[in-house]
């Protein structure tokens, strides 16, 4: 899977799950203190994810990824182009 569809995917479900519109996401965002993600939320955004991707992710290192971009890239790292 490419970056680029990571971005798109990690974006959609984001916004889906916060309650945001897909074009106010960007990268650099942080799930907590610019998207408004509290911890039950965070954990809510790991399911969407494992879903998402069909993985079974380790959720402590997963609710350390903090900004967009850094789950892009986790997820980058996970998936075979």
């Amino acid at each position: 899977m490419t970056r680029e569809e990571i971005t798109r995917r990690v974006i959609a479900v984001t916004a889906r799950e916060l309650g945001k519109k897909p074009e106010e996401i960007k990268e650099p965002h942080h799930f907590a203190f610019d998207l408004g993600a509290d911890s039950l939320k965070s954990i809510e955004l790991v399911a969407a994810f494992e879903e998402e991707f069909d993985l079974n992710l380790n959720e402590e290192e997963a609710l350390k990824v903090q900004t967009v971009g850094a789950a892009i890239d986790f997820f980058v790292q996970l998936l075979p182009e």
